[in-house]
């Protein structure tokens, strides 16, 4: 007979063996082919502020907001949230000293981007995103104007006054600027009341000519540049529930009409090892349905990453360390295991090579149940990858979501085929 005393001891010595497991690949480079699924490991809520590893993989990681809280520095969370925004947007600004959090915070609030000490707040109306090179800027867009913003001085430089549009936005929500931080893209209505989208100059203080998004199928979602400024690429929502990519040249030459559903979608865009911009994201069409793709757009090709699996989100805000993206799963891993032909993760942050060769890193165990969009964990990666943010609701559904950010440190010999290790 087991007893009591026996079992708990067989229990703490699979759950070690498990650990060890995970340490002993933690460290190296993986291949998503011969990938296998592991068990997530239940642990209490992390304190504030306070330093832990991840139980499975050994990911050093903070939480870095609390609930229904004070923070300090006249930061306050809300009770049900207090968080990043989404995973294609740059939570961090270009030298990693400061971090966003702009959901369920009394305002966008700012926290040390290493420590993570709250710093200051600010308020202000439209969307403002981080530039990818100058630390001290944000560019903010909003109802009829566009602007250069340093958060900290709280000064404001105004670059463009609307003649005859309205309702501008930037993206909306899904924006992100060229990663020179010289372009951008503006959804805005007409003055003859059509929508539409049109790049835009910061430097030369040049507008582009409009993209008539009501030309396309269906209801606009967002517009945003490509990462060296030459295409754009707006995404359409039909109501029968297919959501189509149209890729046009920034003077709004149409290039590129993705009419399949979501091929790719929730993802991000880069520049690929040959020069090509490629977008990166979850494909929920055939011949590739689930999928994690890569696909080229000037011409559409695809290459195929990752097997069918339950993969939510996918983000390259990692600028500085190209040729990865960094994929939140979903998923129920019981689920999961039951389907040995499924790419092998659940409710996890990794980082894959996009080069279709399968290399990739485990990051994190997100601990977040399926409740609501804010509870989803959307990992956002820092711009050189060392540091990701994502959001959990750690295991209870409807209970408080919080923000946490796992910190990785990659070999320096190399910035493209370097891996994740844990912080020593």
């Amino acid at each position: 007979m087991i007893t009591d005393g026996r079992r708990r001891r067989s229990q703490v010595f699979l759950a070690a063996a498990i650990i060890l497991a995970a340490f002993a690949t933690a460290g190296r480079a993986d291949s998503l082919a011969s990938a296998q699924l592991v068990p997530a490991i239940a642990v209490p809520l992390p304190g504030y502020l306070q330093a832990t590893a991840d139980a499975a993989f050994g990911t050093p990681f903070t939480r870095v907001t609390q609930a229904d809280a004070h923070l300090g520095a006249g930061l306050l969370c809300g009770k049900e949230r207090c968080r990043h925004r989404y995973s294609s947007a740059q939570a961090w600004n270009a030298d990693q000293s400061l971090l966003i959090i702009p959901i369920g915070c009394n305002g966008m609030c700012f926290l040390d981007g290493r420590s993570y000490a709250p710093l200051f707040r600010r308020w202000r109306s439209g969307e403002c995103e981080w530039h990818p090179n100058n630390p001290e800027q944000m560019i903010c867009v909003s109802r009829s104007t566009i602007s250069i913003w340093e958060p900290r001085t709280n000064v404001d430089q105004l670059l463009y006054i609307s003649n005859g549009y309205r309702e501008l936005q930037f993206g909306p929500y899904k924006g992100n600027p060229s990663r020179d931080g010289r372009h951008i893209v503006i959804r805005a209505v007409a003055e003859g009341g059509g929508s539409v989208a049109f790049a835009y100059d910061l430097v030369a203080r040049r507008k582009y000519p409009d993209i008539q998004l009501d030309r396309l199928p269906g209801r606009n979602n967002s517009c945003t540049i490509s990462p060296l400024g030459i295409h754009v690429a707006c995404f359409q929502h039909l109501l029968i529930g297919i959501d189509q990519a149209f890729i046009f040249t920034i003077d709004g030459r149409l290039v590129q009409s993705w009419i399949e559903h979501h091929r790719p979608g929730h993802g991000d865009m880069t520049v690929d090892a040959d020069g090509s911009e490629v977008y990166v994201g979850i494909s929920k069409s055939p011949p590739d349905l689930y999928q994690v793709i890569k696909r080229r757009l000037h011409d559409g090709a695809v290459t195929v990453l990752t097997a069918y699996g339950e993969a939510q989100h996918a983000s390259i805000r990692s600028t500085r360390r190209p040729g990865w993206v960094f994929l939140t799963y979903g998923g129920d891993p019981a689920n999961v295991a039951r389907r040995p032909t499924w790419a092998p993760f659940a409710r996890e942050v990794i980082a894959v090579r996009i080069d279709g060769s399968g290399e990739f890193r485990r990051v994190v165990q997100t601990a977040s149940v399926p409740h609501d969009y804010w509870n989803e964990a959307q990992a956002s990666p820092s711009p050189d990858g060392s540091q990701v943010i994502w959001a959990s609701n750690w295991g209870v559904a409807g209970g408080p979501v919080f923000a946490f950010v796992a910190r990785l440190q990659w070999p320096a010999e190399t910035t493209t085929a370097s891996q994740p290790v844990r912080d020593r």
